[in-house]
């Protein structure tokens, strides 16, 4: 072997046992000892090992996001989702949004896709290696208050703050009582700067209040979502949305 060829080789040896956390001393005394072929054939059992751990931690970050229906942007018809001005959907699909912990609110009527695309939104995040949790909005509301009196409300909150990313599918179908909505509030205040959030509803911001059965945590949401969020639109704008937004935005 050529010493330009053992560089590489070793160059490759080392970034891959630094990447599994063996010592530096322990490389640099194999580095030391190893033949080209003992070099070689260790710098392949080790990448072997990452591209194992890779696929192994996707696959659980896969189950631990509980998707109902695994869903890819392949195929999705675009022309009715509209994105704000100045981002788009490529921004979207680059999830960087997560970068700066972001929500995005799907708003449309029922069977525009909001689903599909936040169900591939996450799956691209989990893809990434980022930890994601979806949840149907009231099915969510109802384990928070089932943990709540079982004594094991941290334990649900713990799990959600581990995700990157969490997903609220049909946001707003199912009232709530405002036991409920507080819960569900403090899941959402607890995201704040810390995860993005993805709410799917057909329900626009002025009708939030009836949703929380409570007008003043609808308003706290909303104000998170208009300050730092992003509304994207399935099936053609609204107007009242658009006019609950501008409000928000001039009470900054």
């Amino acid at each position: 072997m050529q010493r330009s060829e053992r560089e590489a080789t070793e160059e490759a040896f080392r970034a891959a046992a630094r990447a599994l956390f063996i010592s530096g001393e322990a490389i640099d005394g194999f580095v030391a000892s190893a033949t080209p072929g003992q070099l070689s054939a260790c710098r392949s059992m080790l990448e072997a090992e990452l591209v194992h751990r890779d696929r192994a931690k996707r696959q659980r970050l896969l189950r631990q996001a509980r998707f109902p229906v695994p869903k890819s942007f392949d195929g999705f018809d675009w022309p009715n989702v509209s994105f704000p001005d100045g981002w788009g959907r490529e921004d979207m699909l680059s999830l960087s949004f997560m970068e700066r912990a972001e929500d995005l609110v799907f708003y449309g009527p029922t069977g525009r896709g909001k689903t599909h695309v936040a169900t591939a939104v996450g799956m691209a995040a989990v893809s990434a290696g980022h930890p994601v949790r979806f949840w149907q909005t009231a099915q969510l509301v109802l384990q928070l208050g089932k943990a709540k009196r079982e004594g094991t409300l941290d334990r649900l909150l713990a799990d959600v703050a581990k995700a990157r990313l969490l997903v609220l599918d049909e946001f707003g179908y199912v009232p709530f009582d405002v036991d409920g909505a507080r819960l569900l509030y403090q899941v959402i205040s607890e995201s704040y700067e810390r995860r993005s959030v993805i709410s799917a509803t057909n329900v626009e911001f002025s009708r939030w209040g009836t949703v929380f059965a409570d007008d003043k945590l609808a308003a706290a949401i909303v104000d998170r979502v208009v300050h730092h969020g992003r509304l994207v639109e399935f099936g053609g704008p609204s107007h009242r949305l658009e006019e609950s937004l501008m409000l928000g935005k001039s009470g900054r």
